[in-house]
């Protein structure tokens, strides 16, 4: 899978550290949330930009995926390192499920980073860092792998998912105050991660 990845996204400084990035495409249903919430609780106005870190005209159904592929970008242009979201790489669903995918995807990157801003719908991203998780934290799985999990959220943003991956797995967590400070320490745990590759401290995926 590897190889396959590699040979899709093209030629970077580092093309073989690969990043996934997973997170949610879309942003939350705002009208049904606002049906069931308590009147007082609803701030005057939601402004998405500001949520994300995006321009302020951007519709809030995009902005969610809007950020994770900036900061896909970001990363492979100022880290030269081959980040992807599972959308980059072409493994039709008929050949490999979803799930099947996000594990496979996981397990031939040199890091897997969940990205988990307060606009996107997140129970997609839950049931996918289930499975993905429970797969890299495995007994069989070596235990290089879970230093190569990240798990980063935007600041105020609260779930039980967060906790469940808190005490089940141990990953690290981390949480940011908008983008720019998202791709800060995105950009500071892949340059470590390089790091410990280089000096063995974590072994070379190839």
């Amino acid at each position: 899978m590897r190889d396959r990845i590699v040979n899709e996204l093209g030629s970077l400084p580092r093309s073989r550290f690969l990043v996934y990035l997973m997170g949610p495409y879309e942003a939350f249903d705002l009208e049904h949330t606002l049906e069931d919430a308590d009147p007082e609780a609803i701030p005057e106005s939601v402004d998405f930009g500001t949520l994300v870190g995006s321009d302020h005209d951007l519709e809030h159904d995009e902005a969610a995926l809007d950020l994770l592929l900036d900061v896909r970008d970001r990363l492979r242009t100022e880290a030269g390192v081959n980040a992807f979201l599972a959308i980059d790489v072409d493994v039709p669903l008929s050949e490999l499920d979803a799930a099947s995918q996000s594990i496979a995807f996981a397990r031939a990157s040199n890091a897997v980073v969940y990205v988990v801003p307060a606009v996107g719908d997140n129970l997609g991203v839950g049931i996918e860092v289930g499975a993905v998780l429970e797969a890299l934290f495995d007994d069989d799985v070596p235990d290089h792998h879970r230093e190569r999990v990240m798990f980063v959220h935007e600041s105020g943003v609260r779930s039980a998912m967060i906790a469940a991956v808190r005490d089940r797995w141990e990953a690290r967590i981390y949480s940011y105050e908008d983008r720019e400070d998202l791709t800060r320490q995105l950009r500071l745990y892949v340059r470590d991660l390089i790091r410990k590759e280089r000096t063995g401290e974590l072994p070379r995926l190839d």
